[in-house]
């Protein structure tokens, strides 16, 4: 874990007096971090936090799966939709979510069927 033949004592001890504090946050079973486009997942991530000169760091480690936010649609678009389509609300809002909210190509979709 430590580069060249350092000693992890020796190491920890003058991490110590250099300031530096390393903990291994313990039964970590999920972190998320949210962006506007969607949620990077760490399922079992391994997370430490290290202190030095009073600022606490995170590192995380572990394998991100990613999951799109839901565009948010208003209610306005999928009556549009459902007018111009003649399709009901549900199918015009489902036709928005797929095409991640553009109007003219629900309108286009539904218009395929």
């Amino acid at each position: 874990m430590f580069p060249g033949n350092i000693n992890p004592k020796k190491m920890k001890q003058m991490m110590k007096q250099m300031g530096m504090e390393m903990a291994q946050i313990e039964d970590v079973e999920r972190v998320v971090i949210s962006t506007p486009k969607g949620d990077y997942i760490f399922d079992d991530a391994e997370v430490v936090a290290m202190t030095m000169q009073g600022i606490t760091t995170y590192q995380l480690t572990g394998t991100p799966r990613f999951e799109a936010a839901a565009p948010d649609i208003p209610a306005e678009d999928v009556t549009l939709v459902a007018s111009q389509t003649g399709a009901t609300e549900d199918d015009a809002r489902a036709a928005l979510e797929e095409t991640g909210g553009d109007i003219a190509a629900a309108i286009m979709k539904l218009a395929e069927r």
